[in-house]
Order: structure tokens, then sequence, then C-alpha cells
């Protein structure tokens, strides 16, 4: 029907909760807030307000009263287990906010009730649908820069975006502690740079990789480096950074070919850059990264036709599973000092 809709409950209001509900308010027509969950009353009721959603103050008062078809978790790594379990005996549909666990077990155990449940899957990872990762993997596709030689990723974090929403009687974010987290920057934010590499060049076979931490009150790595080795044969390196105060412009990927490069600037509100014979001084195919907000709205719109239509994912829930590997592989790197492999099914 034209007018059929999928009713859904964001559960967690955190801030990632305001980039989906922008994301659904201006991306995904399909989708339709009827419920709002979190244990802080307060933010439950501040995301009502927005949404037009019911309030909940926990996934089982709203699974019992609320008017729903699936969910959207968005919430600490050590509750994505649970939550899921509980979302799937309900019958309920499910989009869950990358990483799907903090362990490999927890995975397989989610993607077995995932598959029992009949229930539509689907895992957030945003990064797969910016505009830019979509437009070098265009790029490579059609030979641009001529053969990779190498690549490099860089996330920085700026310090006043690497918490998350305050616990009055806890003030260290929970992304810090690795009892809620499962892991540091890596495993967390380093994610969305690890999949754009994985849409270019395939999963990653080994790491080598170096961690480090210089914020006192995280307890997991706030500093990574890495060199990838890809099925493909390319050879990436991988740098992560919690800032500990203001930072350079720098890029977020750079590919070098034997034809030209490729680069996506972070500064100024970000450009991607090809450098080739015609262009030596680079032509800028995009000049801004705003576009990468409305990934939001993408990814909950793919889950949307999924749901309703049974269209198929661009990238289906197990195709995550390379990020979470290829972070815990890093981290027997920098624990062993050698080359780990990156386990794949």
């Amino acid at each position: 029907m034209p007018d059929e809709r999928v009713r859904i409950a964001l559960v967690g209001c955190g801030n990632i909760a305001r980039a989906h509900w922008r994301g659904i308010r201006y991306g995904a027509p399909l989708l339709e807030v009827t419920a709002v969950v979190d244990a802080d009353a307060d933010r439950a009721a501040a995301m009502a307000a927005r949404t037009g959603g019911r309030a909940f103050t926990s996934l089982t008062e709203a699974l019992a009263q609320g008017d729903f078809d699936a969910v959207d978790l968005m919430l600490p790594h050590d509750l994505h287990e649970a939550a899921v379990l509980e979302a799937f005996a309900a019958h309920k549909h499910v989009v869950l906010e990358k990483p799907m666990a903090p362990t490999l077990d927890a995975c397989a155990r989610i993607l077995a009730a995932a598959e029992a449940s009949g229930r539509v899957f689907m895992i957030a990872e945003q990064s797969q649908f910016w505009p830019d990762a979509m437009r070098i993997q265009e790029l490579l596709a059609a030979g641009a820069i001529g053969d990779v030689i190498w690549a490099r990723a860089f996330f920085f974090d700026p310090p006043e975006s690497s918490g998350s929403v305050g616990n009055p009687a806890d003030p260290i974010p929970w992304r810090f502690r690795l009892a809620r987290s499962g892991g540091g920057i890596s495993m967390d934010g380093g994610a969305h740079w690890i999949r754009p590499l994985r849409m270019w060049f395939g999963d990653v076979e080994s790491v080598m990789a170096t961690t480090g931490r210089h914020v006192a009150e995280m307890e997991g790595e706030s500093r990574a480096h890495a060199v990838f080795r890809f099925s493909s044969g390319v050879t990436a390196t991988f740098d992560a950074l919690l800032g500990a105060g203001p930072g350079a412009p720098t890029e977020d990927f750079r590919i070098t070919g034997t034809a030209g490069e490729i680069v996506a600037e972070r500064g100024n509100g970000g450009r991607l850059l090809l450098y080739d014979a015609a262009h030596p001084q680079g032509e800028v195919l995009l000049d801004s990264f705003a576009g990468r907000s409305d990934a939001f709205g993408v990814e909950l719109n793919e889950f949307s036709r999924a749901v309703l239509h049974g269209e198929p994912f661009t990238a289906g829930p197990e195709h995550s599973l390379g990020e979470l590997r290829t972070a815990l592989a890093m981290y027997r790197s920098a624990k062993s000092g050698r080359w780990e492999q990156v386990a794949h099914d």
C-alpha cells in the first residue's frame, strides 16, 4: 500500500538517537517513530517531544505496552546482545548500531537469534553510505588512478566529541570503560574508517598494530597505528587518535595509484579531490562532506524497505563482523608485536 509504514521504537536517546531521528525525518519516509526508550526519564521525554513517540524507561516496558513493528537500538555495546535477543523474542525487526557486540561469541548468538526469529536484522554502519566513500568506490572501479599502490586512513576524534551523554553519578563516558565498550577507539569510531577501506579493497587479511593510552580516564586505547593487508593485495595504514587538544587540518583518506591520487580532505567541511594527468593541481569532486549526515537516513530507509518489501541490504549484518575482527586483530598484534591474521568464516 502507498501509505504503508514501519512503526519503530528508538531505544537509547543519546547523541546518536538525534542523528537517527534526523535521518528518519528527512531520509526515511517509510518509518514512523511511535515509541522512544531511555533509562533516563527526562531524556526519554525530550525525545518523545521531538518525535511524537510514546516515552518508556525500559525496553521491557516498551515491548509490553508500546505499538511498534521494529526497534532501533542505540545502546552501550555491553547491552546489545540482551536487547537484541529481547526484541527478537517479541517478534520485532531490529536495526542495531555498530558494533554488533564487543565479542565474536556474542555476535554469533545474535546472528543465530536473528535467523531463528525470521525478522529483518540490520547493523547500522553509516560510512557504507557516505557520499565520498561511494564516489571513491566508483572512481577506483573505473580505474581513475590506475592500479592502487597503497592507501591511508586517519580517524581523528576531537576531544569535544569523544564522550557521550553524561550520567551525573558517573561523569566518565561509558565509551571509556572497557566493560561497557569492549575496546577503545579502533573498535568504536575507527570502524567508520575501516568500513570504507573494506568497500574499496576487500577484507582485511592481516594486521600489524601498536596502540597506546594518552587519555587517563579511558581504559581502552586512545590512539592506534596499524598496517592492513587486504585480500586484494593492497596495503594501507590506519591511524586513529582521540584528540587531546585542537588538531591541524588533515585528510580522512589518501589513495595512491599508478596514475594519480584520490584525497578526502578533512578540514573546512571536507573535500574530495582527484589528482590525475588532466588535473595535476587536483579536481574537486565534492566540496563538502555535509552529506555524510544524510547517510543515517539512507541506511534507515534501506532498513524500512527490507522490512516492507524484502529488498536486500547493501551489506548484511554478517559483513559488519569485518570491522570487529580487524579491531580484535589489532589488539592481539599490539600485545604480540607480530602480524596477526584476521579470522574469516
